[in-house]
Parts: structure tokens; C-alpha cells; sequence
């Protein structure tokens, strides 16, 4: 930063110096053309007042161009400003301007202010769009059977199998809503976080045993490994990043697959890896699982009522401890998740 602040003092003094040589020069073949006899004196006299009052002209013409041109920049400011303040956002600054100043610092803050301002409106369509999308598919599915359930030439059977349908995808709804909710809540950094000490080996113990209706009915062998360690961690907050985790697992294993849950204590960290012998998570998948709303396969992950929030979920809840989440898999093959936790 040195050098350069004496390049631009050595190259305004330069500037100044050829403005001063090219004003006398000027002015002396002005006072040349002049067809008047005078002395040496007084050419010198006359020779420096008409030297000055070019230098003042050339310098009022330099000012009076740079001034325009900052006028011109600012008007352009005001027009772009105008479009953000009705909504759009898809506008850029651009102007050759040789040297850094305030004035391209502003540009610059404009600009960079304009493609975050976008990028959060594009979100902020595609998050309404994805809401559409997941309220859209179950309430045409409770309308279109409640309407079959009007005919009254319908079986017992057939009317309690659209009478399930509709429970499930009212199920559904309510999820979603209540997904949203949490996620809404942990975003506003507006949800209550309650850290305290607990043995989390005891609270990943009875989540397993909460899910053991499911893990029995698809006779998934678990093999379960839990260090005795105590965290300091919201523990409801928690508790929903091992259901999530774990409900998935089970979820996407076939019948007579294996699950493996195990935690260590490593260095000031919790460990904690779950893994399972599922249908696996494709590479291109597994760089958006995170992302609100994705599915791997959408007809697979509607057909198990999910709407691509839980994954969200977690990892913000895993990050407000100061932890990290990371999945590996293979298709066909399984995944495993990775999560770890500072104990205290």
C-alpha cells in the first residue's frame, strides 16, 4: 500500500508539472503571434500572466469534465438504486474509473449488495416453490379420495383403503408444517436453546429402543457401541438429530439388513457414526442432501412420506453446537453418517 501511495503522489506531481510546462508554452507562443514591439521585460511579465491564466482554464476544463463524470456516475447510482428499492435486483454498476476511490469502493458494495440481494430472491422462489409443490401433491390426493368416498357403490374395503390414504397424507401435511416450523424457528436463531450436561450415550440408547417396533418388523440386525460419555448439548435438540438420522437408516434399509450405531470419545469430541447396508445415496446426490426440500428419489421419498426438510434440520441443529455432519455412500452398497460434537 506504501508503493503504491507513492506512485499516485509521483504521478500527480508529474501531472501538475507537464499542466504548468504546457500552459507557458502556450502562453509564449501566444505572446509570439502578437505582432507588438516590447521590451524583454515586458514579455516576460506578459509571457507569465497569460501562463497563469492558461493553467487556470486548463485546470477549470479537467475539473469541470471530472466533475460531469462523477455527476453522470451518481445519476446512474440513483436510477440502479430506484430499481432495487421496486424489487429488482438484476442490476450492475459498471464504469472505468483509472483509479481506486470512494467512488469505486461504492460501485463495488453496490454490486456485490444487488448479486446478494438476487441470489436471496432466488431462493426465496424456489423455497416457495418447493412449498407449493409439497402442499399441491397431498391435498390432491385428500380431494380426489374423499370425493371417491362420496359414492356410495364403494366396498367396506375400498373405503377404508381411501380413508387411509387420506390419514396418511394428512399426516403428511401436518409434518410438513410442523418441519417447517422448526426450521423457520432454528433460522431465526429465535429457538430456545436450553445446553446442559447429559449422558448422551443414554439418550442415543433409548431412541433405539423408542424405534425398536421398526427395526423388528424389517428384522434389521443392529449392532450398537456407545462409549459412556456425558455432553453439554440442548438435549431435545439433539434428540431430533438421532431420530432423523436413525429413522432413516431404518427407513431405507431392506428387511434383513444390518445397522451399526457406535460412539467414541475422541480427543475433546464425540463421535458418533451410523451406518447401514441401505439402497445407498448416488455422488451427485450426496452434494445436495442438506439442501431444503431435496430428495434423492423423489417417488421413493414421497412414497415413505418424507419432504426433504429432516436433513436440514439436523445439520443446522449439528452446527449450532459448534459440530459437523458429513454422509458417505454407495449405491446399492449403504451410508454412513458422521457426526461430531464438541463435549463441552
Amino acid at each position: 500500500m506504501k508503493i503504491l501511495h507513492v506512485i499516485k503522489h509521483i504521478l500527480i506531481q508529474i501531472f501538475f508539472f507537464a499542466l504548468i510546462i504546457t500552459s507557458f508554452s502556450v502562453s509564449y507562443l501566444m505572446i509570439q503571434l502578437i505582432q507588438i514591439e516590447m521590451s524583454d521585460y515586458v514579455r516576460f511579465v506578459a509571457t507569465t500572466i497569460a501562463g497563469v491564466f492558461v493553467m487556470f482554464i486548463l485546470s477549470g476544463i479537467i475539473h469541470l469534465f471530472t466533475r460531469n463524470k462523477h455527476r453522470y456516475i451518481y445519476q446512474e447510482i440513483n436510477v440502479a438504486l430506484r430499481k432495487v428499492a421496486s424489487g429488482d435486483f438484476n442490476v450492475s454498476l459498471d464504469f472505468s474509473v483509472n483509479q481506486r476511490s470512494e467512488l469505486t469502493q461504492l460501485v463495488d458494495h453496490f454490486n456485490h449488495m444487488t448479486k446478494q440481494l438476487q441470489q436471496m430472491e432466488d431462493l426465496r422462489q424456489e423455497f416457495i416453490s418447493n412449498i407449493s409443490h409439497e402442499i399441491q401433491s397431498p391435498l390432491t390426493s385428500i380431494v380426489g379420495f374423499a370425493q371417491a368416498l362420496q359414492h356410495n357403490n364403494l366396498s367396506g374395503e375400498e373405503s377404508n383403503h381411501y380413508l387411509n390414504i387420506i390419514e396418511t397424507e394428512s399426516r403428511r401435511l401436518s409434518k410438513l408444517s410442523d418441519n417447517l416450523m422448526k426450521l423457520t424457528s432454528l433460522e431465526s436463531d429465535q429457538h430456545p436453546f436450553d445446553k446442559k450436561s447429559y449422558s448422551l450415550n443414554h439418550q442415543i440408547r433409548s431412541i433405539i429402543l423408542a424405534c425398536e417396533p421398526n427395526w423388528t418388523q424389517k428384522n434389521l440386525e443392529l449392532n450398537i457401541s456407545l462409549d459412556k460419555l456425558s455432553i453439554i448439548a440442548d438435549e431435545d435438540l439433539m434428540s431430533q438429530v438421532w431420530t432423523n438420522i436413525i429413522h432413516n437408516s431404518i427407513k431405507f434399509t431392506p428387511s434383513h439388513g444390518k445397522i451399526t450405531i457406535s460412539l467414541r470419545h475422541v480427543d475433546e469430541y464425540a463421535v458418533i457414526l451410523i451406518t447401514d447396508t441401505g439402497i445407498g445415496i448416488s455422488e451427485q446426490d450426496q452434494l445436495h442432501i442438506f439442501e431444503r426440500f431435496y430428495k434423492a428419489d423423489q417417488a421413493r421419498e414421497r412414497s415413505k412420506g418424507g419432504n426433504g426438510l429432516g436433513l436440514s434440520i439436523v445439520k443446522k441443529i449439528v452446527e449450532m453446537h459448534g459440530g459437523t455432519i458429513t454422509v458417505e455412500s454407495q449405491l446399492g452398497k449403504g451410508t454412513t453418517s458422521t457426526i461430531t460434537l464438541p463435549i463441552s
